[in-house]
């Protein structure tokens, strides 16, 4: 079997679990094929059993992959999809990070996860995501977002105006600092922060969740994945941001902006024990009762 590993940084005093992780692949003869930056990071530290093959470019990512092990927090994680684009490689997440929300198997559960991959004992999660398309080049080949896609002001600027149309009739004017198209998977981050609903993932939805909305009789909407959502932004500013989870684009005010759904999602992998009820239980203590 041969997965991908891929990582930003890992602190050195991850480097014990980081060891293990590499163990423990070995001791089931699971090849991986390391993210080149972060082997050059490890490779004095870490013993490896053999010399690993290491990737550079999503052209080196084949059929031969049985999955991207992502090591680190969501942002990490999110950092995948640029890699994987369309070739249906399953994504797992062991959180080297913080919260943990979508990488969410814990250091402990190291051997357990790749007992699991040997025996393919997981779920397999199609995450839904979100593509923009514009009347200019935006994000080269990876114009597509797990999370959310966000449109807002440049810096400090004053608030900008988004004329907002679904399937093309007209839903509103957005006065506010910025606006934030989620997936049900995004609905649980910026948008969740700003507001906005917790969606189920597989509710076929996304959520339109304005920042800091001026005009304080507009809420947080959910619609269906179905619907093309198109927009025109207005401000003092001759430039908006555009971002897609972790990345971002500075744009031209005039320029015209759609988001619909990508044709092909992201698979998460999960064990079966890790469930989303499960998740917003213990990582945003759904329910709790913090009163003592």
């Amino acid at each position: 079997m041969k997965v991908a590993v891929y990582s930003r940084v890992i602190d050195e005093q991850q480097y014990i679990a980081l060891q293990t992780f590499f163990d423990a692949l070995a001791s089931k003869n699971i090849e991986p094929l390391i993210w080149q930056y972060f082997y050059d990071q490890i490779k004095d530290t870490i013993k490896f059993a053999t010399i690993p093959n290491t990737f550079y470019l999503d052209e080196q990512l084949n059929a031969d992959i049985e999955c991207m092990i992502s090591l680190g927090g969501d942002g990490t994680l999110l950092d995948t999809i640029s890699l994987i684009q369309n070739k249906n490689i399953p994504v797992i997440g062991i959180n080297f990070g913080r919260l943990g929300f979508l990488a969410s198997i814990n250091q402990d559960e190291i051997k357990e996860v790749i007992d699991a991959l040997i025996s393919r004992n997981y779920v397999v999660e199609k995450r839904v995501m979100l593509k923009v398309a514009a009347d200019v080049p935006l994000f080269g080949n990876v114009p597509y977002a797990l999370n959310e896609v966000v449109l807002y002001k440049q810096d400090v600027s004053s608030m900008i105006k988004i004329h907002t149309y679904i399937n093309g009739a007209f839903l509103c004017t957005y006065w506010a600092d910025g606006l934030i198209i989620a997936s049900p998977t995004g609905s649980t981050g910026y948008s969740l922060s700003c507001g906005g609903p917790i969606v189920f993932p597989d509710s076929a939805s996304f959520v339109i969740t304005p920042i800091a909305p001026h005009n304080l009789n507009v809420r947080p909407l959910i619609i269906p994945d179905s619907s093309v959502l198109s927009f025109e932004v207005e401000g003092r500013m001759e430039h908006f941001i555009c971002s897609l989870d972790a990345r971002r684009e500075t744009v031209q005010k005039s320029t015209q902006i759609a988001i619909t759904k990508q044709s092909f999602p992201l698979q998460l992998i999960r064990l079966h024990e890790n469930s989303f009820l499960a998740t917003i239980r213990n990582k945003l203590l759904w329910g709790a009762d913090k009163r003592n």
